[in-house]
């Protein structure tokens, strides 16, 4: 059987292990290029590497060569190939065009331009027009564009051979296979296994490490499960020589599964789970992986008949489910994961989101998951790391205990389910905490770090929120992966209500029986302030037959409790289409729909309270003025500073208030000052003391309240 050139491509940063492997497998001349290896070989080489090949995408046959600097010259050298001549009868065609700054440069366009001339070909020789089908063609040409170089090639794969065939749909951002088993060949977990060490999971998602570990060490071929191959549409295809293979690696199959190691993979998400048991069967690998639902902080080594071997995984990177800074606590947990309950063993982790653990990678690579750039880091986990990292947060840990333990018969009591559990009690460890209960996952916390001051050593300050981090979950009794965490400094202007991430997923908290959704990643603050918890108690316990006014409305909170608490109508102002719309799910929330009784206006507020009292608008019995304390938005007309402009805000407002009315104005601006004698004969008195509660005493100066009369 003569030989032939061949080309294999592969993911970014996997050429060097692709040609390990193709040499492996028998290949000669192997040579890295960009994206992927050229190699020599007879044509049972290349099945080989369909059938066999963890790391390949693509295996590829060139078949004509030729410069084209436009179009019409890529269509005439495909027009050049004698495309009949190739093809089984009867098969449907597609053409994938790409290529590093080709002459033809929208993909799209470049493959139509090839798909014309392979049509135009077989039309002329046949008489007959193969059909397209662009998801499972009987054949697919690959063309390839290196400036004006183009490569014609047959794709012997027939389609990305990451699709093994068992994987089952179910969880969102998946690890392709293939990456997945270049994660294990960095970690040499072949020989991990051949010494009979395990391999743990303990993110394991759909399970895709978990299977490609246990084809692995089982010496199961990838494409064994793989129902349709490019070749199978070409006419140079050796039928006996593929089934030869085939049979070789079932057996090989046969012998290998029953000597697997312990394969375990852990996942606190009950889909994913389901997913991965799936996915699992689908591999036949059932009775061979155990997959089971548990938090990260309980994930541990299997207990019988395991040496220490490999933890591998691939936590969640930002970019698709959540904002990077707020996987901290995930990355921090899952490092002293590693460091207390797998010393001795080795752990590699595909780092999206460039966050640490806490260990220091003995090597690292850059590869690429799709489009997200990836840091995979190998660690061994030595003796000498073993021990609990979180002990040296022993105060902070003793000091949210000790908080819990207080406010627990306030919080029964008072039906609170959302509070502070901690507010930097310990100036070592500069973070508010703040506690969700959910409806829909139950115990969330909201974790917030005071950006330290420049003369903080920043190595140990981030040594310090890492161990905190760690040491939070255990310490409040909330899964690792339901801590967001964000950096709190002082904000101005654009910054102060920019958006932090896009996940977009609210969950419904309960306030005094109203129903509020809360986001935890994507905004600095979670669309609840915890602080003015009494305010709007007060609102729903005096809004009986009220009308209610909402200026600088947020998430309109304070509007449900007046709705609630039997407010004749209610109007909430607010700038930001995103808080109106907000402010609108959390009174549909309570059953109640915007219309003429819960009106919605997306407005500058000094600009609408000045057209409100230039046309003598209607009268509110209570009003509710939160401002921010520094706005300039481009949406506004001017500059808003409320310790300049709080007393033309308060006038305004007040033109608007009833005979007996009340207006509670609010800041939380650090050191505001409130000047009676600027208020123009109106009546202030100072409700802060009152309106902090408890869980928020231990900072007073949070907010400064007033209740303001006629």
């Amino acid at each position: 059987m003569p030989e032939q050139d061949f080309f294999a491509t592969s993911p970014g940063g996997l050429e060097g292990l692709l040609a390990a492997e193709l040499t492996a497998l028998g290949a000669e001349e192997v040579a890295e290029q960009r994206g992927g290896v050229r190699f020599r070989g007879e044509l049972v080489t290349a099945y080989r590497a369909c059938l066999w090949s963890r790391v390949a995408n693509r295996v590829l046959l060139p078949v004509a060569r030729f410069s084209a600097a436009d179009g019409n010259a890529l269509y005439a050298g495909a027009r050049g190939v004698d495309w009949m001549a190739l093809m089984q009868p009867g098969m449907s065609i597609a053409v994938d065009f790409g290529g590093m700054h080709p002459a033809v440069e929208h993909t799209h366009y470049g493959s139509l331009r090839v798909k014309d001339a392979v049509v135009d070909g077989c039309r002329e020789a046949s008489g007959e027009r193969p059909d397209v089908d662009v998801e499972q063609p009987g054949f697919r040409i690959n063309a390839h564009q290196v400036g004006e170089a183009v490569t014609l090639a047959i794709d012997l794969s027939g389609g990305s051979l990451h699709k093994r065939g068992y994987r089952r749909a179910g969880v969102g951002a998946p690890l392709k296979e293939n990456l997945a088993a270049a994660m294990l060949l960095r970690a040499e977990w072949p020989a991990l296994a051949g010494e009979g060490g395990g391999m743990v999971d303990p993110l394991c998602g759909s399970g895709t490490l978990l299977i490609e570990a246990a084809l692995m060490a089982g010496d199961v071929a990838p494409g064994l499960l793989r129902e349709h191959w490019g070749f199978q549409g070409w006419t140079g295809h050796d039928a006996g020589s593929w089934r030869q293979l085939e049979d070789e690696a079932r057996e090989r199959r046969h012998r290998g599964l029953p000597r697997l190691p312990p394969i375990v993979g852990y996942d606190h998400d009950a889909q994913a789970v389901r997913t991965a048991l799936a996915s699992i069967e689908a591999a036949g690998l059932v009775g061979r992986v155990h997959v089971e639902r548990r938090e990260l902080g309980d994930a541990e080594p299997p207990r019988k008949g395991c040496r220490p071997g490999l933890v591998a995984t691939n936590p969640p990177y930002g970019e698709r489910i959540g904002s990077h800074r707020s996987l901290s606590p995930l990355y921090a947990r899952l490092g002293e994961l590693l460091r207390e309950r797998f010393p001795g063993w080795r752990a590699i982790i595909l780092n999206g989101a460039g966050l640490e653990v806490g260990l220091k990678p003995e090597r690292s690579w850059m590869v690429r998951n799709g489009p997200i750039q990836c840091r995979l880091e190998r660690f061994a986990i030595n003796e000498s790391d073993s021990g609990r990292l979180v002990d040296e947060a022993a105060s902070l840990v003793n000091r949210v205990r000790k908080n819990q333990r207080r406010l627990k018969s306030w919080r029964k009591r008072a039906g609170v389910d959302c509070y502070r559990l901690y507010d930097a009690d310990i100036p070592e460890y500069a973070l508010a905490v703040d506690r969700y209960e959910t409806l829909e996952e139950g115990p969330w916390l909201h974790v917030q770090e005071y950006a330290p001051p420049p003369s903080v050593d920043q190595r140990d300050a981030a040594r310090r929120l890492r161990t905190a981090l760690a040491a939070l979950p255990d310490a409040t009794g909330v899964s690792a992966q339901q801590v967001a965490f964000k950096v709190r400094q002082r904000q101005r202007g654009p910054t102060q209500y920019q958006r932090q991430g896009e996940s977009g997923r609210l969950y419904t908290v309960m306030e005094h029986g109203a129903r509020v959704l809360v986001n935890f990643t994507d905004y600095l603050d979670t669309g609840l302030f915890l602080d003015h918890r009494p305010v709007r108690e007060w609102i729903a316990a005096n809004a009986a037959g009220a009308t209610f006014l909402n200026l600088f409305a947020y998430t309109g909170v304070a509007t449900v409790h007046a709705a609630r608490g039997g407010a004749l109508a209610t109007t909430s102002v607010d700038l930001s289409t995103t808080y109106v719309d907000w402010t609108r799910r959390n009174l549909e929330a309570n059953g109640y729909a915007q219309g003429r009784a819960h009106r919605l206006v997306r407005a500058d507020c000094l600009k609408w309270l000045r057209e409100a009292v230039h046309s003598g608008g209607q009268d509110y019995d209570l009003i509710l003025l939160d401002p921010p304390s520094f706005s300039n938005s481009k949406r506004m007309q001017e500059t808003l500073d409320i310790q300049r402009d709080y007393a033309q805000l308060i006038a305004l407002a007040a033109r608007l208030l009833s005979e007996h009315g009340v207006l509670i104005f609010s800041s939380n601006r650090r050191r505001f000052r409130l000047d009676e004698a600027a208020l123009g004969g109106l009546r202030a008195q100072d409700c802060s003391e009152w309106s902090t509660p408890p869980d928020f005493q231990r900072n007073p100066g949070i907010h400064r309240c007033w209740f303001i009369r006629r």
